[in-house]
């Protein structure tokens, strides 16, 4: 099995970093795209319950079915990955940001307001750093979700790790099929102990503002 990465490690190493950087756009896009949402959903719950609801319903189309949809609007490739990619981890993102942020307790936003702070004070002063747990655990799930997802525009021509597994499935060749799915799995803990790193800097700020 090692023999075959010495061997093809050009062409493995080559669809990791495609991979990579497909996820990584997608990841930006999404986190600001749901930032942009939350921050107009704030003042009403009624309107998060809504909106999440209709990403709910998003996210439950097989992602073949919503490729195959928008191919004549954008065609093959990254055209038509990236906006699909991103538009599935916006339940994902809006609904954990939005958990973060209500969940904060009304009596430290009154009090923040008795201090004079403006929303926008408010919002990222404190809610942001009190809902940092919720807002994290989302990343996680969209970058899982969109490195899972990703193989499969492969098959819209969208290129990254999903190319040398679809490859492998086409030529029965296993060590394609098993390098492939490492290298995603890399991708995925990469992620996480970047985004674990985060969460303790955070912790560890937070105590120093208590």
């Amino acid at each position: 099995m090692f023999a075959y990465f010495a061997d093809h490690s050009d062409q493995l190493m080559s669809a990791f970093w495609e991979h990579l950087g497909i996820v990584f756009s997608v990841l930006l896009i999404s986190i600001i795209l749901a930032a942009v949402i939350c921050w107009f959903l704030l003042r009403s719950e009624r309107a998060t319950n809504i909106v999440v609801n209709i990403f709910s319903e998003v996210y439950s189309i097989p992602s073949l079915a919503l490729f195959a949809l928008l191919i004549p609007l954008w065609g093959l490739g990254n055209k038509t990955a990236i906006p699909v990619l991103v538009l599935y981890n916006q339940y994902l993102l809006i609904r954990n940001f939005m958990t973060g942020m209500q969940n904060v307790d009304k009596s430290i936003l009154e009090a923040g307001t008795g201090m004079g702070m403006s929303k926008w004070q408010l919002v990222t002063k404190v809610q942001l750093p009190l809902a940092m747990p919720s807002i994290v655990a989302g990343i996680r799930l969209a970058i899982i979700s969109t490195t899972g997802i990703a193989t499969i525009a492969a098959t819209i021509n969208a290129g990254g790790l999903g190319k040398i597994l679809l490859s492998g499935l086409r030529t029965m060749n296993t060590y394609k099929i098993i390098w492939g799915t490492i290298l995603c799995v890399l991708i995925a803990l990469l992620a996480d102990t970047l985004l674990r790193l985060l969460e303790k800097k955070i912790a560890v700020g937070n105590k120093q503002i208590n």
